[in-house]
């Protein structure tokens, strides 16, 4: 299979609406607590607020003619997208009531919560940051965090997403979705969202 096939995959499989749940279930694996009522309740939640009712927003608003595709949107198009979002991660931060028995987890929505809400002001000041690295960038540095926290051995799953984030920005380029400054911006604001939290 040809590189420019595959490239495109990685905007799928990693647009910044999945990444909440990637982080809850990698923080699961890593703390060792395995699927249990507690992590299965807050699974359901997370799906529910950061992935199906953000796509169930996103499904109406292509459908009405508001905003072109999944992975692509002009500045305009995003502000409601990302309000929302920012919306749904204050709900699972505020009133969660598993959330303080998982610190690290509260630091990770925060620092998607603080990231959500720039990348909303960047739209303001008619600048399109990539959502993808936003989200990509974000699930990096709680990887590490979460290794770090944990003392958990994660060097090949870190490599891993190290590879996984150029493949995104390899492929947002690709795609003509972003400037690389607007990759640049992505990943600086993913990163350092989650740093200012630990």
């Amino acid at each position: 299979m040809q590189i420019k096939k595959i490239l495109p995959v990685f905007s799928y499989l990693f647009h910044p609406i999945f990444i909440s749940l990637y982080g809850v279930l990698m923080y699961i694996q890593f703390a060792q607590l395995g699927i249990n009522s507690i992590t299965l309740l807050l699974l359901i939640q997370v799906i529910i607020l950061t992935v199906l009712l953000p796509l169930s927003i996103y499904s109406l608003m292509k459908a009405l003619g508001n905003i072109q595709s999944f992975t692509e949107a002009s500045i305009k198009q995003r502000r409601l997208p990302i309000f929302l979002q920012a919306a749904f991660l204050f709900i699972l931060i505020k009133y969660n009531q598993y959330m303080p028995q998982f610190p690290a987890l509260f630091f990770f929505f925060a620092g998607g919560f603080i990231a959500a809400i720039m990348a909303l002001l960047g739209t303001f000041l008619n600048f399109k940051v990539s959502l993808h690295m936003i989200g990509i960038c974000s699930l990096l540095v709680f990887l590490i965090s979460l290794s770090l926290y944990f003392n958990y051995a994660a060097l090949l799953i870190i490599a891993g997403f190290i590879v996984i984030t150029g493949c995104v920005a390899t492929s947002r380029l690709y795609m003509k979705s972003h400037t690389i400054e607007e990759l640049v911006a992505g990943a600086i604001i993913g990163i350092f969202s989650q740093l200012a939290m630990w």
